[in-house]
Parts: structure tokens; sequence; C-alpha cells
């Protein structure tokens, strides 16, 4: 019963939220990424090269168990999840080139996401007889990721009132579904949760706090734009933490390389809080860029 509700129910979750995701998406969204090429190409290379650079630098300083450090990359080569928008609305950041960034993102991860894991994978080497990411599993998270995504974009262009009707719904039934995942996630692998969470809370606070500085940061060194560098910094330190589950329980079908995801998505919501409260202390108010 349990494998059932991993294998058939994670995804059919996972597919709600892209699909949520794909009902806020046009083809504008993704013309408009050429309107600003700066800040998405300094977006992207912090969330596709640095973080990943980042995570494993970490993972080998906490000296994670090999399926943990699996995990944590898997959650490193996640793109940035919808959660995002919300945090750069609040915080007075670029929201529309959250939302473009959250459109090209869920292109990209679909051939980023595999090598990434794929490599953590042969490095670490942890022992359960997985041998990658090979074409069969790609074409997988293919269609877990950008399948409803954009069966959600056509709906938004065939019945535009629907989708604007679905909008709200679609949202609070995201956040719930991922509370949902999340609380499934940890439950199911609680004793090994418990086993590893001194090590597993300190590296998941490190590479959450490091995301979001470097989200932040490295465009402002580039004299990128305030608001767009909030909308970067939520991007690229907000991963999408249901899609790391998925991926690790009915892809990889390894339990434990979820919990970093699962942890992560407990603590992501107070620590992204904190941080968009501290970058906007002071600061000037000025108004939310929407093109």
């Amino acid at each position: 019963m349990g494998s059932a509700i991993t294998v058939i129910g994670l995804p059919i979750a996972l597919g709600i939220i892209m699909f949520g995701l794909g009902l806020s998406l046009t083809p504008g969204d993704f013309a408009r990424i050429g309107r600003r090429p700066k800040a998405v190409a300094v977006a992207l290379a912090c969330q596709l090269i640095l973080l990943p650079v980042v995570c494993f630098g970490l993972v080998l300083a906490f000296n994670l168990p090999p399926v943990l450090a699996v995990g944590m990359m898997l959650l490193a080569a996640s793109p940035g999840g919808t959660t995002a928008n919300l945090y750069s609305h609040l915080f007075r950041g670029d929201v529309a080139l959250n939302i473009s960034l959250t459109a090209i993102n869920s292109v990209v991860a679909v051939i980023t996401l595999p090598i990434v894991t794929n490599l953590a994978l042969a490095y670490f080497n942890p022992g359960e007889g997985q041998v990658g990411l090979q074409l069969a599993k790609t074409i997988e998270v293919f269609v877990i990721v950008l399948a409803p995504v954009g069966l959600g974009m056509l709906v938004r262009g065939l019945k535009p009132s629907f989708a604007a009707a679905m909008d709200k719904p679609v949202r609070i039934a995201s956040v719930v579904i991922l509370t949902l995942v999340i609380i499934g996630a940890v439950s199911a692998q609680f004793d090994v949760l418990m086993a590893n969470l001194g090590a597993l809370a300190g590296v998941v606070v490190t590479f959450c706090v490091l995301s979001l500085a470097i989200g932040f940061i490295v465009p402002r060194l580039l004299k990128i734009d305030r608001p767009q560098s909030i909308a970067s910094a939520f991007e690229v330190g907000l991963h999408n933490a249901t899609l790391a589950i998925v991926i690790a329980r009915s892809v990889l079908q390894n339990a434990d390389m979820s919990l970093p995801a699962a942890v992560y998505g407990v603590l992501m919501f107070p620590l992204a809080a904190a941080f968009g409260m501290l970058i906007t202390r002071g600061a000037p108010k000025t108004p939310e860029a929407s093109s």
C-alpha cells in the first residue's frame, strides 16, 4: 500500500502543483526573458552552476552519508518552486522575473537535474544498485515536470477565464499538497530522519541561507536592480522540494534520498521570511516591476 502511494500518489501530487504553475504561465513569460537577458542569465548561472558546486562542498564538509549526500545534490539540482513568486511579491521583488525564471527553469531542469543527480550517484556511490538517471529515467523526469506545465499553459490559452478562476484554488491546493508530501516523507522515514537530523539540519540550513544570499548578492554585485535581485534571491534560494522528493521516491525509488528535501521543505519557509525581512529592512519602497 505504501509503495503504491509513493509510485502513484506522489507524481499525481506534483502534477497538480506543476499544472497550477502552467495555469499562471503564458508564452509571453518566455518572450519576456529576451527583454531582461542579464538578470535571467545571472540568476540561472547562480542556480545551475554555483549552487551545485556550493552544495557539493557542503556535503563533503558535513561528511554526509552517501545516500543523504545524493539527496542534497538532487535538491540543489531542483529548480525554483512556485513559492518563490509569493515571497518575491511579499518583499517587493520583480514577480514577473520570477515567473519568467520559473518557466525557463522548468524546461532546463529536465536536462540539468538528471545530469547533476547522475554525477552525484557516480561520485558518492550509495551502493543501492543505482546506475543513474538513464534515458528512460530522464524521459520520466520530463513527463513529471513538463507535461503538466504544458497542459496548464494549454488550458490557459484555450480557456483564460477558467484558468483565472482556478488560479487561487490551485494555489491553495498546491500549498496543502506540498505540506502533505513533506509530512508523508518525514513520517515514512521518521526513524532514519531522527538518526540523521543533526547532520541534516546543519547542512540544510546552511545550504538554504547560502542559496538565498548568493541569489541576492551576485546580481547586486553585477549592478542588477534591487527588485530583480530580490526576485533572483527567492528563485535561487527556494527550491522545488516536492520535485526532489518525487524524483527520490518514485524515480530513483530510494526513500532515504528524499529526507534532505523533506527537511528543507519545512525549514525554507521561516528562513526565507527572515531573509526577506533582512534585505528589505530600511530599503526604500519601490514599485514592483511587472513587465
